[in-house]
């Protein structure tokens, strides 16, 4: 498929109300990379719809059904005092996931009160429901700072016209005029349409905040990269991770350069986080993530993310060492496999993020030439 095709296919595809499950770019070599390393304990035992299994002492793990390619988001629910218990994530305001809220009242919860909410992170599979549950038991949602405020402010930008900067952005990482005309004509795609309502008011949690949940306490370790302060939390006694999309087993995190912070080094806050998390963290735990299955092999899973991405850099900087590069050409380097449909802005703003880090790092050098960014080694 010609290149302008491709482009126009993917405004189409981002104008519509899209999973934001694409935050998470599925690729084959991260798989490749760590599959030997991890071990599932609870392999093929996923629970069923409106079910709920117990993977630790402290923890039970709910699964949510959502449209899109993963198909799901895992919910932590945490033993909390007296009995109730805390829900960690909770999908989409969709109606599969409400429809399963409903069967796990019903079912696996059989009426156990929840006692708070906690999002991981701002992107609406995590909390796309979080104003619902939060009303629903007349509870608290609790979240880091950086992450409420985002959501907030995405939120509340409801326009139906496609922002300047974003026809800015797309222009400058390549795209052609054919595809930004299209994504102009199709509009802005709103954050409100997965979201309901959050309380005005929230609870806020820190990093290194040890939380009482009665018999066991939760640590909360904060990463960034792929959102701007996400919240894990670590279950010291018990040797467990609730990860959110800061660990994933199977795919990688989207971790990308936008509109609100063009400038940013996303690649080098996530670089930074996954050594923190190695330094911090022992090597042992169970990791329950987001997506996919719990997983053992916590240490390895990040090195080879680390790993990786470091790859990547260097293969992008021969390339661009060769002859000048845009955003848009570096792809393939990123990739492995074509990209297209709705993952492409992602795209564009993973491969940006690894230019960016290149910049911040004195390996790369950028142009911008009548508008579009034009990227050499330094």
């Amino acid at each position: 498929m010609p290149r302008t095709a491709r482009l126009t296919r993917w405004s189409r595809c981002l104008a519509r109300k899209v999973t934001p499950d694409a935050s998470l770019i599925s690729d084959e070599s991260y798989t490749a990379t760590n599959s030997g390393g991890l071990v599932y304990p609870f392999e093929g035992q996923a629970p069923a719809r409106g079910e709920v299994l117990r993977v630790a002492p402290s923890l039970r793990w709910a699964r949510i059904t959502m449209p899109g390619s993963l198909g799901h988001i895992n919910s932590w629910l945490l033993d909390d005092h007296d009995g109730h218990v805390a829900v960690v994530d909770c999908g989409l305001r969709v109606p599969d996931c409400a429809d399963d809220w409903k069967k796990l009242f019903k079912h696996g919860l059989k009426g156990e009160h929840i006692s708070r909410v906690f999002g991981t992170h701002m992107h609406p599979d995590h909390i796309g429901l979080a104003g619902w549950l939060t009303k629903k038991n007349g509870i608290d949602i609790w979240m880091t700072r950086g992450e409420m405020l985002t959501a907030r402010m995405m939120v509340a930008e409801n326009e139906n016209t496609l922002p300047e900067e974003m026809l800015i952005a797309q222009r400058r990482a390549g795209w052609d005029e054919a595809a930004i005309e299209a994504q102009r004509e199709a509009g802005w795609g709103r954050m409100m349409r997965v979201m309901y309502p959050l309380p005005k008011g929230y609870h806020r949690i820190m990093d290194g905040d040890v939380l009482d949940f009665g018999k066991t306490s939760w640590r909360v370790v904060v990463g960034s990269g792929h959102s701007p302060e996400h919240a894990c939390l670590w279950d010291e006694t018990n040797g467990v991770l609730v990860s959110g999309d800061q660990v994933l087993p199977r795919i990688s995190s989207n971790v990308s350069v936008n509109i609100s912070e063009p400038y940013a080094d996303p690649l080098g806050e996530w670089l930074f986080s996954i050594d923190k998390l190695l330094a911090v963290l022992p090597d042992d735990l169970l990791v329950c993530p987001a997506h996919g299955e719990p997983f053992k092999g916590l240490h390895h899973r990040l090195e080879s993310l680390r790993d990786e991405h470091h790859a990547r850099l260097d293969r992008v900087e021969a390339f661009i060492r060769e002859k000048p590069a845009r955003v848009v050409d570096c792809f393939g380097l990123i990739f492995n496999r074509e990209i297209s449909g709705e993952q492409a802005s992602l795209a564009t703003g993973e491969a940006l993020a690894h230019l960016r880090w290149l910049e911040r790092n004195g390996r790369a050098q950028c142009d911008e030439v009548d508008g579009v960014y034009w990227f050499r080694a330094a």
